[in-house]
């Protein structure tokens, strides 16, 4: 066991969070709550590891965000630190560094919910809190706690959601996982104590995270005076609804979006979500999966199927409302893409050409390039080009600039290879 904190993941039996990120979260252990890193499944080559902030035998746990980030900023000798990611979150600031609440996971609280009514908030707790204690176990090599969920079957059950539980089978059935949990969650608990461990921290590097987040959390209240401040101030109700509906969105909160591309025969449908600048698409290879309907698309995420969207954070929650049949494909405009017209207008002159639409198609090529490692696109629409300067000059307006002149038929015809390029990359379902 050379590297402890590091465990090999050959198969996808579960939907991780996001490849290539490092994830603060807390833990609510017997002496208290933690914070601490996760490294989701990322993949090395043919290999997918995953990992926590430790070294050797220890996980590394801290009663504050300030000692974390103090902990990061000053120590080069964890498992973390070849992690693609290490960089970046080693220079965030303290306030970045605060678990959101989707990743607290108390573990002392696992007898209790288990004990409570099968509600869908405390199945989606449990089995949230379960798989966290799963992925510590299977890292660490915990023996105990690699027992209990191979021993106890029926807690896969809770992945399929709340309507599991509805009914009287549905009750013996919740039952059931509390009593597994009654049995030996107890020894869960202790074999993840035992391997949780907080190192000293230069006490200067805490002081100085602790002035960070005190900052922050001023600049928030000042932010919050500024808002009542304006309370008096009059708004179209309307658009506060939409607003408010925006960022109460499914898609918004996963952080993924679905999006509709209309090619001049066929429309299709798939996701895409960034993982910093990189666009990730439903696919893998390059190749992004697409369908032919909003159904077909929901029909898919609700079975396994090996693809890169899968390593991101929130992609179980997306495959679980595919499941329990409450995921709803909803487009937002400016994720529509319109490609037929485009190479005609381009034809005919700067004048004819809907900009927003071009800009648009662009975001799209450009993100199914990236997405396949492929540089040809970005070379097609450098300014060096014709293509390029023409498309610049479109979306990038400078009144000091020469319009370029016509005729527009090699600017046209290397558009439609960039489309033909991106359809290329399209694998229908």
């Amino acid at each position: 066991m050379t590297n402890p904190r590091y465990a090999f993941r050959s198969a996808v039996d579960r939907l991780p969070p996001m490849a290539g990120d490092i994830v603060p979260i807390e833990i609510g252990l017997t002496d208290g709550d933690l914070v601490t890193l996760w490294a989701p499944r990322w993949r090395e080559g043919d290999d997918e590891w995953e990992a926590f902030l430790g070294h050797e035998e220890d996980l590394y746990g801290f009663s504050s965000v300030a000692e974390l980030a103090a902990f990061i900023r000053t120590d080069s000798d964890n498992d973390l630190v070849e992690h693609p990611a290490w960089a970046v979150v080693s220079g965030l600031s303290a306030a970045e560094l605060e678990p959101e609440e989707n990743f607290t996971f108390d573990f002392v609280g696992v007898p209790e919910l288990a004990a409570g009514d099968p509600e869908a908030l405390a199945v989606s707790e449990l089995e949230d809190t379960l798989n966290m204690a799963r992925n510590i176990g299977e890292v660490c090599e915990l023996d105990a706690v690699i027992r209990f969920f191979s021993g106890h079957p029926v807690l896969g059950a809770l992945a399929t959601g709340a309507g599991t539980f509805e009914g009287r089978e549905g009750l013996e059935l919740w039952d059931q996982v509390g009593a597994a949990i009654v049995k030996d969650w107890d020894a869960v608990l202790d074999a993840i104590d035992k391997v949780v461990t907080s190192p000293k921290v230069d006490a200067a590097a805490v002081a100085v995270a602790e002035a960070e987040l005190l900052a922050a959390a001023e600049n928030t209240v000042d932010a919050d005076d500024v808002a009542e401040e304006g309370e008096d101030e009059e708004f179209d109700e309307d658009d506060l609804d939409e607003e408010e509906d925006e960022v109460e969105t499914f898609w918004g909160e996963v952080g993924v979006d679905p999006i509709r591309i209309i090619t001049s025969a066929e429309t299709f449908y798939t996701l895409r979500c960034y993982m910093g600048d990189q666009a990730i698409f439903l696919g893998k290879d390059g190749l992004i999966t697409v369908f032919r309907s909003e159904r077909a698309l929901a029909r898919y995420l609700a079975d396994n199927h090996e693809h890169d969207l899968s390593q991101v954070s929130t992609y179980g929650e997306i495959q679980n409302a595919a499941v329990d049949g409450s995921l709803e494909i909803e487009v937002t405009d400016e994720n529509v893409y319109v490609l037929p017209g485009i190479a005609d207008d381009l034809a005919q002159g700067p004048d004819v050409v809907d900009a927003e639409q071009l800009e648009l198609a662009v975001e799209l090529f450009t993100d199914a390039a990236d997405f396949a490692d492929d540089d040809s696109t970005e070379e097609a629409l450098s300014a060096s080009n014709e293509l390029g300067w023409y498309v610049s000059y479109l979306l990038n307006p400078d009144p000091s600039r020469m319009a370029p002149s016509a005729p527009f038929t090699k600017e046209s015809e290397a558009w439609r290879e960039l489309e033909r390029e991106f359809e290329a990359r399209l694998r229908s379902e």
